[in-house]
């Protein structure tokens, strides 16, 4: 977000740069948008010079906004950098992280990792974003997010991959579906009303791989609905809209009344959740106090049908 030595006047044009839009960014600031909206006048009016226009595309900046970027930029860096320096005189892990995960690790996953995370390093400020795959893979390579947590292919080889543990798909019925008393084969599957994550979406992708690689044409897929979360998926199946394949994550609490999971012969789809961040030396300071303290994260297992912990020296790779 911001450090205690970023103005707070200069942080709201940065962000509202960087977002291209007042809304969102008051929503990340957490204040009104009158409030951004003032901030970015009184700039204005003590430079002389107008910082943004106004367009159906969003928030644009001038040539003088764009400028004044460039440096607010530069102001954030050193910023960090500072407390980053003064935090290690005292042995402390200081600044700003802005961390990217993708919808299921984000709804899962990711609490439980910053929980710990925040009680042993408690000077870094944070900031979380959720969106599929392909967003938070955009938002990395356009240096918005220090680091992102995926769950399907980045679909570039303009990051670095770390994995960071295991997870498995499974098809979800409801409990009264025949599905759950009989295990159908791929071809039934492809027959069934069909439930999916939006296109970019990490989870579509895997699952659209593995019913490729099964033999399913997905012509053949019966879609009747796209949704943009894995609970508004299990929601939808729960009604009897259809079935759909989901994070086995997102079914350990699920009370067995309501879903079945399902095995289907000839088809087992695994993936690993993982950590990306741009080319060059591993990230220092707070992305990388985050890398070391996520190799060693002990998941608590409370079911024996949990994914497997990624061997923390098996994943790093170009």
């Amino acid at each position: 977000m911001h450090t205690a030595l970023e103005s707070f006047r200069l942080m709201v044009f940065r962000i509202v740069a960087e977002r291209q839009s007042f809304s969102s960014a008051a929503e990340m600031l957490h204040i009104s948008q009158p409030s951004v909206t003032a901030n970015i006048k009184a700039l204005e009016e003590s430079l002389g010079v107008r910082l943004f226009e106004r367009t159906n595309l969003g928030a644009r900046l001038t040539r003088a906004g764009d400028r004044l970027y460039t440096y607010a930029r530069e102001v954030n860096e050193l910023a960090e950098s500072a407390l980053r320096d003064i935090g290690a005189m005292n042995g402390e892990v200081r600044g700003r992280l802005s961390i990217g995960a993708s919808t299921t690790i984000a709804q899962y996953l990711l609490p439980r990792l910053l929980a710990g995370f925040v009680e042993v390093h408690p000077r870094i400020d944070l900031s979380v974003q959720s969106a599929n795959t392909e967003q938070i893979v955009a938002q990395v390579l356009s240096h918005k997010l220090n680091i992102g947590l995926i769950e399907g292919p980045p679909g570039t080889s303009d990051v670095r991959l770390e994995s960071f543990i295991d997870d498995e798909i499974v098809l979800v019925v409801p409990s009264d579906h025949r599905f759950a008393a009989t295990p159908p084969s791929v071809a039934e599957v492809g027959a069934e009303p069909l439930l999916l994550r939006e296109s970019g979406s990490g989870t579509r992708r895997v699952v659209e791989d593995a019913l490729r690689r099964a033999g399913l044409s997905l012509r053949s897929l019966r879609i009747v609905m796209e949704l943009d979360s894995t609970e508004a998926i299990k929601s939808g199946v729960e009604a009897g809209l259809g079935i759909a394949f989901v994070s086995r994550w997102a079914l350990r609490q699920e009370p067995r009344q309501t879903l079945r999971t399902v095995r289907v012969a000839g088809l087992e789809i695994t993936r690993a959740f993982q950590f990306i961040y741009p080319h060059g030396p591993e990230p220092e300071g707070p992305a990388g106090a985050l890398l070391r303290y996520a190799r060693s994260f002990p998941f608590i297992r409370d079911d024996v049908d949990a994914p497997r912990r990624r061997r923390a020296d098996g994943g790093a790779r170009e």
